[in-house]
């Protein structure tokens, strides 16, 4: 029996039109799967009606990525794949596996001789990359920094450092109602001509991307970020 295909599928930030961040193969891909899994059902749900998916969606089989998948639960969840089932699978806002839950399904899926394929859409951190003018040819995504003010002040100085060394741009997000802290962290901590780019509500109408160096930052006011997903990135000279 041939086995099904792990379609890795995008989702936009459950905000936005999906035809203006969504290619239309995706959504046609979507429509054709009944099985999916996803990092939060209700989403999922909201998205896959966004994509006007033909059939109920009670009626779709839409199965929750445990938080700490074991083997045995990822087994489960492939098995309809090895029976020839395709599944879709789809994290809360972004794309899977990456800065999003799947990896360790993705990597079971290969384990198991079960084709993947990645669909193109909306990632936060390349669209980010992509408009912050910084270097796009040396990166790394850190994803949350340190929770602890001292701690998380000696990440910044450590990335700042390895930025400089390396001429590597550094990305990194923060809870949306900790943003505000993280941005002040970063004006604070980080030297004068370092380079910050703040990415804010990205692919939504309130969509605001500004990138200036710390000292600049330390002039104008501090932007809206709270409660809104954020990326930010820095590049120390």
């Amino acid at each position: 029996m041939t086995a099904g295909t792990l379609y890795l599928i995008p989702v936009s930030l459950g905000l936005a039109p999906t035809g203006l961040t969504t290619p239309a193969e995706v959504g046609a891909r979507a429509r054709s799967l009944s099985y999916f899994v996803v990092e939060n059902a209700k989403t999922a749900r909201a998205e896959l009606k966004r994509f006007e998916h033909p059939q109920t969606l009670r009626d779709l089989d839409i199965r929750e990525l445990p938080v700490k998948p074991g083997q045995a639960d990822l087994d489960t969840l492939l098995t309809p794949v090895l029976a020839g089932i395709d599944v879709g699978l789809m994290s809360e806002a972004g794309c899977p596996a990456v800065a999003d839950p799947g990896a360790l399904l993705v990597r079971r899926a290969h384990e198991r001789g079960i084709r993947v394929v990645p669909m193109v859409g909306p990632s936060s951190l390349l669209l980010s990359l992509m408009a912050s003018g910084l270097n796009g040819q040396s990166f790394a995504f850190h994803g949350y920094l340190p929770v602890d003010e001292e701690a998380r002040n000696r990440r910044i100085r450590e990335l700042e450092a390895e930025s400089s060394r390396f001429s590597r741009t550094q990305l990194f997000i923060e809870t949306p109602y900790r943003n505000d802290r993280m941005f002040e962290a970063l004006r604070t901590t980080c030297k004068p001509e370092t380079r910050l780019c703040v990415a804010r509500d990205l692919t939504l109408d309130s969509e605001w991307i500004t990138t200036r160096r710390i000292a600049e930052w330390k002039k104008a006011a501090a932007p809206d970020l709270a409660k809104r997903p954020t990326v930010f990135l820095i590049l120390a000279d």
